[in-house]
């Protein structure tokens, strides 16, 4: 007991590390002192204007320390006392998460009490040795036929949902998260506006997907900090998870809005700006976040579908043209399909799932391909059959697709309520082609 006693005193902080605000300019505050590390979370008190902030580091400069606040700065004068808060960088965990709505602090948003948690997860862990990760190798239904058909997704898959605005991102994330076949939904929504929250809770997820969640919010009139934070406590919670053995969907709308975020904290502390405007650390930090989803050998895994908006249906946007590389597979939302009346609008000639060849049967397989010949001989011929230009009997293949595309329209359409199961959606796609 004694040795215990002896290793607290030792490891304790005996003493306040203490700095002095030296300028405000804009949202960044700076300071003289304390000794603190990039990432670390402060307190920032003005004992005259009786007002006080929590505000994260994140630049150090010679003699300097840079920070951004958590919230508003007003009362935040020069001479302000900058305190070391202690806190850890981690959030508070247990299965009493399920079905509540919270902050990025883990606080929760909803009126149903306080939290009931089993203890904290930080909020940015060491990487996965890649050579310990299990193999993708098991299907995970999303209850939406098309993609289950068509771009199957596995257990321990990272996908990105790629649109502009207003193309139906956050209704297929509703669908997946209310008839997913997963142990737990953790669902992040960052730089969302306040009026959208509480529509995508009623009406998109519903009471039942509710009941399996954790939704985690930050508002788009949130600091940036609080919004990169989000991100980080969102994956965090479905790593808690993921180590208990659970099957977990992460979703989150927007890692395009993550993004932002970081390049606004990366220009205050002076970074220089690359593709449009985007600072270096942004990229650099993209892979830290979605790296670490995917299989584990707990025997969890942490499924991950991440909303990339993409800057005027701009497909080679920087940071659209970043995920794609790190992701693995990418299902693009379609205005024009959007037009035209066809939800989900998935345009699945110019979307792939690029681990559906490893986890699918071969017959599956082949179907989904037959599928994709059928409507890419559609799609390369619809200008001269829409005139009326092409004459039946010209191309044995479009003649096909003629034939079969009422069917196929069919097919990748579905009530935003209606869940699919796999087994149907391939009996459905089956008949086709008899």
């Amino acid at each position: 007991m004694r040795h215990e006693y002896a290793r607290a005193i030792s490891e304790a902080d005996l003493w306040q590390r203490t700095g002095r605000v030296c300028e405000i300019s804009g949202l960044l505050i700076q300071s003289r002192g304390p000794d603190v590390a990039v990432g670390d979370v402060c307190e920032v008190i003005s004992h005259r204007a009786q007002a006080q902030v929590l505000a994260e580091v994140v630049g150090l400069q010679a003699g300097r320390v840079m920070l951004m606040p958590y919230g508003d700065i007003g009362g935040i004068t020069l001479g302000a006392e900058v305190v070391v808060s202690g806190q850890a960088p981690a959030v508070s965990v247990g299965e009493g998460l399920l079905g509540r709505v919270v902050d990025a602090f883990g606080r929760p948003l909803d009126s149903k009490g306080r939290l009931h948690t089993q203890g904290t997860h930080t909020l940015k862990g060491a990487p996965q040795n890649p050579l310990l990760r299990p193999k993708i190798q098991e299907v995970l239904e999303t209850g939406v036929q098309g993609i289950d058909a068509l771009l199957t997704v596995g257990r321990g898959q990272r996908m990105g949902i790629f649109a502009g605005s207003g193309v139906g991102k956050s209704t297929l994330l509703g669908m997946i998260a209310r008839h997913m076949k997963a142990d737990v939904n953790v669902i992040a929504l960052i730089g969302e506006r306040g009026r959208e929250v509480l529509e995508f809770i009623d009406h998109n997820l519903g009471e039942e997907g509710l009941s399996r969640s954790v939704v985690v919010v930050a508002t788009s009139d949130e600091p940036a900090p609080v919004r990169v934070r989000a991100a980080y406590t969102a994956t965090a919670i479905a790593e808690y998870f993921q180590q208990q053995g659970m099957d977990v969907m992460l979703t989150m709308d927007s890692v395009t809005r993550f993004a932002m975020a970081r390049r606004e904290i990366g220009l205050s502390v002076g970074e220089p700006p690359t593709a449009r405007g985007y600072t270096p650390s942004v990229f650099a930090e993209l892979p830290k976040l979605l790296e670490r989803c995917g299989t584990s050998g707990s025997g969890g895994s942490i499924t991950a579908l991440y909303t990339v908006l993409v800057d005027g249906d701009d497909m080679n946007d920087p940071v659209a043209d970043a995920l794609r590389s790190i992701l693995d597979g990418h299902i693009v939302l379609s205005r024009q399909l959007a037009t035209l009346g066809q939800y989900p609008a998935i345009d699945y000639l110019a979307s792939v799932s690029r681990l559906m060849a490893d986890i699918v049967g071969p017959d599956d397989l082949a179907m989904a391909r037959q599928f994709l010949s059928v409507l890419s001989a559609y799609a390369q011929n619809h200008q001269m059959i829409d005139i009326g230009a092409y004459k039946s009997g010209t191309n044995p293949d479009v003649d096909k697709a003629i034939r079969l595309r009422p069917a196929m329209l069919s097919f990748i359409k579905q009530d935003t309520k209606a869940s699919i199961g796999r087994e149907q959606a391939m009996m459905q796609l089956r008949g086709l082609f008899k």
